[in-house]
């Protein structure tokens, strides 16, 4: 072999050797991600989603408690609602009865009538003493500005002297129980007065 092959058979060995020693290098830049540290991000990241549904579960469930709270209220202030209903009709008989009695009649009452009246108007009261007791309270709208959600107009009543839209009529008495109205009073509206003045909380 001649010298010029000799020092060819070197260089290509030298390189040979300089690639066998970079690709130790490339594995090892390779193998540098810390098992551990990745590991770590996995659970931190599992552990926000565990908070988070964590969080979100207990803002259900305290609002299932309010949602329910409100309810077993409502049941409990209502629960009477149809039943009071009915008796409604009972106190509009006994109201009926009195006022069938004429005022001079009532006045010169004695005896066994005079007994019959008071036991009557003691019946009255009692009655609406016990609705009261229940949430249940009559609506006297009497000289009140008309309310749609309270009182159901049944005629007009032309009075250039009171502010149009007033209740100047009272055909049959309105019932609430708690916050809602279990029988709107029946009124005559007046018409043809002046505009009513806006009430502070309309003007708002």
């Amino acid at each position: 072999m001649s010298q010029d092959d000799q020092r060819q058979t070197k260089v290509e060995a030298g390189a040979g050797g300089a690639a066998q020693e970079t690709a130790p290098a490339k594995d090892a830049e390779t193998q540098s991600v810390d098992p551990v540290a990745e590991a770590l991000a996995l659970l931190t990241a599992e552990r926000d989603e565990l908070k988070d549904r964590m969080l979100r579960t207990l803002a259900e469930m305290e609002n299932l408690r309010r949602r329910t709270e409100r309810e077993i209220a409502d049941a409990r202030a209502y629960a009477v609602t149809n039943f009071a209903r009915d008796v409604l009709n009972v106190a509009d008989n006994i109201h009926r009865a009195l006022e069938s009695v004429p005022a001079d009649a009532k006045a010169s009452a004695d005896g066994a009538l005079k007994g019959l009246i008071d036991g009557i108007e003691l019946t009255q009261r009692d009655l609406v003493k016990t609705l009261e007791r229940h949430g249940v309270k009559p609506v006297e709208p009497q000289g009140q500005k008309f309310d749609p959600n309270r009182h159901q107009a049944m005629f007009e009543v032309p009075n250039p002297d009171v502010p149009a839209g007033t209740v100047v009529q009272v055909v049959q008495t309105g019932y609430v129980i708690g916050e809602r109205v279990l029988r709107p009073a029946l009124v005559g509206v007046a018409k043809g007065g002046p505009k009513a003045a806006a009430s502070p909380a309309d003007a708002a």
